[in-house]
């Protein structure tokens, strides 16, 4: 069922679309270099092929997986010499190009700049990180999107009826081809390949049809096909948007990209560890049992495992996601980062420093240190702990949400009538703002 020219092609109308750059240039024969990146099962082989057809290019495809530097440089020797004979180019579609290393893409470097190929990549994966930079220079880059779930239909219902696919001889019920545009994910691969599983499987009736229903759609795909690799792309998204839901208060959106992960098999340990350092870095002081019931999750992780531990990792989402959140540690880490960085490093004052031995008392150490338990509310009056460089620095700005406004109004108490100075000093630290998580 794999189309044979851009108008069976379904799918990535904002790339050959009427009118759209890619189909313009296969329509006028000039197929550039690129790398099509996108999930799986959207059309990638399919496009490269039909663009090789268009202009009437050899096309040879390999595999980044089974093909090494000895078969790319004998495709390209082979390329080389019909070039020279009939002046036919070679189309050179690699796929998961993302799985060859340097070395190898090197290799192709120099015969994509001289025209004796041209360089037809695919992957699922970030191009930016997986392919090298002098190669992608030399490339375009065109991002494929999952099929929809009309465009998946439209797909089944021509394998249904074409020759090329089952002709006729299955009788798909509506709810079972329901179900399998939704389980799909947006794969047409996923869904050709069930249903030609569930169509092999199926007894002829009395009218000669297979007759294929739900139950047998969800037999052969087993479970949804979830678009998800612990070391690409899906892994990092994936937990940028748990991330981010937790942050933003929506417990919803935090459980379902929580249960996403789970599902498709991320590490819970890797999952446990977020969930403390969003303790600390997004809810903080504004609640300080959050990162208790953090780091009380991820000890329940480490000591049950999956598939139960999704009870105390859910039960540590929801609660960060509704706690009030505060990021004051955040922000005085991070001028206190710039601080170390950009000032000088002022030795610690003789007066916060122990003297353990007569000649240290001697040279000043300890000397005018005020012990604070000395003191009404154990704090010494108009002592300093920072170098006199930083004199007056305020690191910790806390927030007037949760917890954290109690530890406000405390901190400009003491700073008030203690230590004699007033609020902190705008733009000590809500000017900056360390990266994001």
């Amino acid at each position: 069922m794999r189309p044979r020219d851009l108008d069976e092609f379904v799918g990535q109308g904002h790339l050959v679309g009427k009118g759209r750059v890619l189909r313009k240039a296969m329509e006028a024969g000039q197929l550039p270099s690129m790398i099509l990146w996108g999930p799986p099962g959207t059309g990638k082989t399919t496009l490269a092929a039909i663009g090789a057809k268009r202009t009437q290019s050899r096309f040879v495809a390999i595999s980044a997986v089974a093909s090494g530097v000895a078969e790319l440089r004998k495709i390209i020797d082979e390329s080389r010499k019909l070039r020279g004979l009939t002046n036919q180019g070679t189309v050179l579609f690699i796929d998961e190009i993302h799985r060859f290393n340097k070395a190898q893409q090197d290799v192709v470097l120099p015969y994509v700049e001289n025209g004796d190929v041209t360089l037809l990549g695919a992957t699922t994966e970030n191009p930016s990180f997986e392919v090298n930079s002098a190669l992608l220079s030399r490339s375009r880059v065109f991002t494929l999107k999952p099929l929809t779930e009309d465009e998946v239909r439209l797909i089944v219902e021509r394998a249904l009826a074409d020759a090329r696919g089952l002709g006729g001889s299955v009788a798909l019920t509506n709810d079972a081809l329901d179900g399998l545009v939704a389980v799909s994910n947006g794969d047409a691969r996923v869904a050709l390949n069930a249903l030609e599983l569930a169509a092999d499987s199926a007894v002829p009736g009395p009218d000669g049809k297979k007759p294929v229903g739900l139950d047998e759609v969800k037999e052969a795909l087993q479970r949804r096909s979830l678009l998800y690799d612990r070391a690409g792309d899906q892994h990092y998204d994936t937990i940028s948007a748990f991330i981010k839901s937790v942050r933003g208060s929506d417990p919803d959106a935090a459980l379902y990209w929580l249960m996403r992960m789970i599902d498709a098999g991320e590490d819970p340990m890797f999952i446990a560890r977020r969930i403390v350092i969003l303790a600390g870095e997004d809810v903080g002081l504004a609640d300080p049992q959050a990162l208790v019931i953090a780091s009380a999750a991820q000890q329940a992780t480490h000591l049950i495992g999956m598939p139960e531990a999704y009870y105390p990792l859910a039960e540590a989402t929801v609660y960060l996601a509704l706690a009030p959140k505060s990021d004051s540690l955040k922000r005085g880490l991070g001028e206190l980062q710039h601080d170390l960085a950009e000032t000088r490093v002022d030795p610690v004052p003789l007066h916060l420093r122990n003297a353990p031995t007569r000649l240290m008392a001697e040279q000043g150490y300890g000397k005018g240190y005020k012990y604070a338990h000395d003191f009404e509310g154990h704090v010494a009056p108009d002592e300093t702990y920072l170098p006199d460089s930083l004199a007056g620095r305020r690191y910790y700005v806390p927030t007037d949400l949760g917890a954290e406004a109690k530890l406000r109004a405390r901190l400009e108490e003491l700073r008030r009538s203690v230590r004699g100075t007033g609020p902190a000093r705008t733009g000590d630290t809500s000017g900056s703002r360390p990266a994001s998580g």
